[in-house]
């Protein structure tokens, strides 16, 4: 399972309770981009640019697409933009893997970006062009199987929605990756 959407969405915190909550895997793309290149994203994006930045982005989700083998159950976080890439797109869909969309508006979506950089320091190299940004990437955000609404929701209570939406019956063993 893939997630996508835009900044703030909660694709990392949703995708790591569910991933608890299914014994799953969970991974950030991000998380894993960070580990390749030794440097965080928004190093990458201010020292080598957004053109760099997408070309290493592109590796690390084909090189993670590749160690997906039949049967292993993984939640995968993609950073905001990785899905407005058609070769990212088209990797996604040549692994058939299910692609959620979780979705809040810009307002909402700003307020969680602001309230995560105040409280962890956490850089967002696209901040300063936001509102662009979530326009311009809808659209391409609700191409994914499924759209998830996060607005006044839980992290818990959106990952219980997903699992019924997805009907994931979590009474099953577990089978994610260890």
């Amino acid at each position: 399972m893939v997630l996508i959407g835009f900044m703030g969405a909660g694709k990392s915190s949703v995708g790591r309770a569910l991933g608890k909550r299914l014994g799953w895997t969970f991974e950030d793309l991000d998380d894993r981009i960070e580990r390749r290149e030794q440097r965080k994203v928004s190093e990458i994006f201010r020292d080598s640019g957004e053109s760099e930045f997408r070309r290493v982005e592109h590796e690390a989700l084909k090189e993670l697409l590749h160690e997906l083998r039949p049967g292993t159950e993984r939640i995968v976080a993609l950073g905001g933009g990785a899905f407005v890439q058609k070769n990212n797109v088209r990797l996604i869909e040549a692994s058939r893997a299910h692609t959620v969309f979780l979705d809040a508006d810009a307002a909402e979506l700003w307020r969680r970006c602001r309230e995560q950089t105040e409280r962890q320091g956490v850089e967002r190299p696209l901040l300063a062009s936001f509102r662009e940004l979530y326009e311009a990437r809808r659209s391409h955000y609700s191409k994914a199987l499924l759209r998830q609404e996060t607005m006044g929701k839980t992290v818990e209570e959106i990952a219980s929605a997903l699992v019924v939406a997805l009907g994931l019956d979590i009474r099953h063993e577990r089978r994610g990756e260890k």
